[in-house]
């Protein structure tokens, strides 16, 4: 079973707004056996969303709009929905009254009748009420094939395809069961792991496929089972997951289910009640970012100190003027002296360091672009590595907070 999605509005095509309904809506839609064909963007134009209505309808069961739905008269999918049905707007008496009861509760400027107007919708259409704006959804059902047409503000439109989208879809068609395992890895690049698994990916069953995604310094592999009988499909990859681990298990970090290595790392000190500090330099603050973004990250996460400046390594961080005089600020001796000091200072079990030369110059040290050190202060004592990671900067920042994660995830499994 096939759905493609189509977005509506210019502030995607000009790059103004970055077109995130897509991906959710892809994500839901693959959860209950959907797979998304093709993902269009179009203008708020009504022959461009007709002829985009046309192609749609000749390959997919399902269609899914997002935007266009608003009140002012740039918002034309309604008008354009029901030249494509043969249809006629009518006001549904259920949507005025929740437009006119949310104006009460959250708006100081009273309801207009262009907001009244938000309460019109095709006669044909089956209303999804928006519980958190004004523009319903709607499902049409045509020749066999479902248009779901839904707003485009994010937090709208992914409650109502949980809430109404999901569940109707559920209800009207009979779907397959896709599964997906990812395993991600790190420390060896796509095509040397391709060449060592290369016999076994050769010997997957038919219904599996995988797939490499590559991002600076993990590769994920991702095994992707469609079928009709779902017990089967989890015995199968649960099977050939368990193959692959005979293989490369020496640098398989986890296995992901969208999770992240730094939601898999909360997890091990979470589990094992142990904590965490880091003290970032050209890293600026990126690591303990997307440790913060998991919900609970108090639980182990003790601080972060951003030491970008040489003077802050010193004195704050406490790091010897001379151990940097001697060996340079991007050094192993500083890496380790930040993560030991950062550790002390705010008591935690292990600690991350980050010290190198991001580019484009060479700043306080006569490190080459691209130069990091990365340490790691544990339980058991501290160590650093380093690394040379290219010529770009964001790009070296970026694979450097992939490998301290990395590093450290080694080392809380020795726990």
């Amino acid at each position: 079973m096939f759905a493609e999605i189509i977005t509506i509005g210019d502030e995607i095509l000009i790059g103004q707004i970055v077109d995130t309904n897509s991906t959710f809506i892809a994500k839901e839609l693959n959860k209950i056996g959907v797979s998304v064909y093709q993902i269009t963007s179009i203008q708020d134009d009504r022959e461009h969303i007709i002829n985009a209505l046309k192609e749609a309808e000749s390959r997919v069961d399902i269609v899914i709009i997002t935007g266009g739905l608003g009140p002012t008269k740039d918002d034309i999918t309604k008008h354009t929905l029901c030249e494509y049905f043969n249809d006629t707007l009518a006001e549904d008496p259920l949507v005025l009254s929740h437009i006119e009861e949310l104006f009460k509760k959250y708006f100081s400027t009273p309801i207009s009748d262009l907001n009244r107007k938000q309460a019109l919708v095709p006669k044909k259409a089956t209303v999804f009420q928006n519980n958190f704006g004004t523009a319903p959804g709607m499902w049409f059902m045509e020749n066999d094939t479902a248009f779901v047409s839904l707003p485009g503000v994010p937090f709208e439109m992914r409650n109502l395809i949980k809430d109404a989208v999901v569940p109707k879809i559920q209800e009207t068609f009979k779907r397959p069961y896709i599964l997906h395992k990812t395993i991600v890895t790190y420390g060896m690049g796509e095509s040397s792991i391709a060449e060592k698994i290369e016999d076994w990916e050769n010997e997957l069953p038919s219904f599996i496929s995988l797939a490499y995604l590559p991002n600076l310094g993990k590769v994920r592999l991702r095994l992707t089972a469609k079928g009709n009988d779902n017990g089967l499909l989890v015995a199968a990859v649960e099977e050939e997951v368990k193959k692959l681990y005979t293989i490369i298990g020496d640098i398989i970090y986890g296995e992901e289910e969208d999770e992240t290595i730094e939601a898999l790392i909360a997890k091990l000190l979470t589990n094992k009640g142990l904590t965490l500090a880091t003290a970032e330099s050209f890293t600026g603050g990126k690591i303990a970012e997307r440790i913060t973004a998991i919900p609970g990250a108090s639980n182990y996460f003790k601080g972060s100190i951003v030491s970008y400046a040489t003077e802050t390594k010193i004195k704050v961080l406490g790091v010897e003027e001379s151990l940097v005089k001697k060996h340079s600020v991007v050094s192993e001796e500083v890496a380790i002296s930040m993560a030991e000091n950062v550790k002390q200072l705010l008591k935690t079990d292990f600690a991350i360091a980050t010290t190198g030369n991001a580019g484009p110059t060479k700043g306080d040290s006569d490190a080459d672009v691209g130069t990091v050190f990365i340490a790691i202060a544990t339980p058991n004592g501290v160590f650093a590595e380093k690394f040379t990671m290219g010529n770009l900067r964001e790009r070296i920042v970026q694979k450097s907070v992939n490998k301290a994660f990395e590093l450290l995830q080694k080392e809380i499994l020795k726990f």
